[in-house]
Order: structure tokens, then C-alpha cells, then sequence
């Protein structure tokens, strides 16, 4: 497990890649973001983007799965005090896959927490090396010691 003593600033951290499906993409927006666009193939055709996009909070939860797997699942996080700009920069569609890397930019010590916090920004890409999504966030990683 990884500690808060164990990041480092300007550590890049590489997550994977993830395959985005029609199927996924129309489950996801027809529970949670049913504009046509997300929702409707044959509505979809008709809009500026001319064809089925992943809802944007659908690409989030996609790339915080690769958060988890890539990097939280082997960390002793605390949760995230949230996220501080997301920007959805270009369309993702059935069939894209979709690569992101976090670089920690920055550690600031929380003593009552027993760790502290890592500010870290995330650029996700395309298969065609797009940048499709900006963000930076915070998480709160616990301190050895408290353990």
C-alpha cells in the first residue's frame, strides 16, 4: 500500500486505458443523461455531433474506474474534498479508447488528518492521442503513521 510519505510531487501516474461501447454509452445516458445525443442513435445523427457521444459524466466515471484501478485501490485514501475544474474538451464515442494520466502537482500537509492532501491534474486522450478531458482534483492519502 501506498502512504502519504510514499507520493511524490511531480510523480506522473499512468492509468490504463479503457474501450468506450455504444452499449455502455447508451445504459449510462438513458439512466443518467438522457439528452438525445447520449440516448438516441437516431436522434443523435440529427445534432451537431452528428452521431452517439458519451455523456461527460459517463467519461468521468470511466476515468475515475481508471483512477481506482490504476492508482487508489493500491493507496489508503481518505476520499477527495472534490474537484476543482473538469473541462470535456472533445466528444467521446463508441469505439474510442480512452488513456489518462494524473501528475501529483502538489502535497499539502493536513496534520489533523494525519496525512495530507495531493492536488493533481489528469489529462485523458483519445486513441487517435486527442485530449478529450482536463481536471485537477484533490484527494486526502493517510499518513503511515496513523495507521
Amino acid at each position: 500500500m501506498r502512504y502519504w510519505e510514499d507520493i511524490k510531487a511531480g510523480e506522473v501516474i499512468e492509468l490504463g486505458r479503457r474501450a468506450v461501447t455504444k452499449e455502455a454509452i447508451l445504459t449510462f445516458a438513458r439512466e443518467f443523461d438522457p439528452q438525445p445525443f447520449h440516448a438516441d442513435e437516431a436522434a443523435a445523427q440529427r445534432t451537431i455531433w452528428g452521431g452517439l457521444i458519451a455523456s461527460g459524466w459517463h467519461t468521468g466515471s470511466m476515468l475515475m474506474r481508471l483512477f481506482y484501478d490504476g492508482f487508489l485501490k493500491d493507496t489508503v485514501s481518505l476520499g477527495s474534498p472534490g474537484i476543482d475544474e473538469l473541462k470535456w474538451l472533445k466528444p467521446v464515442r463508441p469505439g474510442d479508447t480512452l488513456s489518462t494520466e494524473w501528475t501529483v502537482t502538489e502535497k499539502l500537509d493536513k496534520p489533523k488528518h494525519r496525512g495530507g492532501i495531493c492536488v493533481l491534474t489528469g489529462v485523458s486522450q483519445n486513441q487517435r492521442g486527442e485530449i478529450v478531458v482536463e481536471a485537477e482534483g484533490k484527494i486526502l492519502v493517510s499518513a503511515r503513521a496513523s495507521r
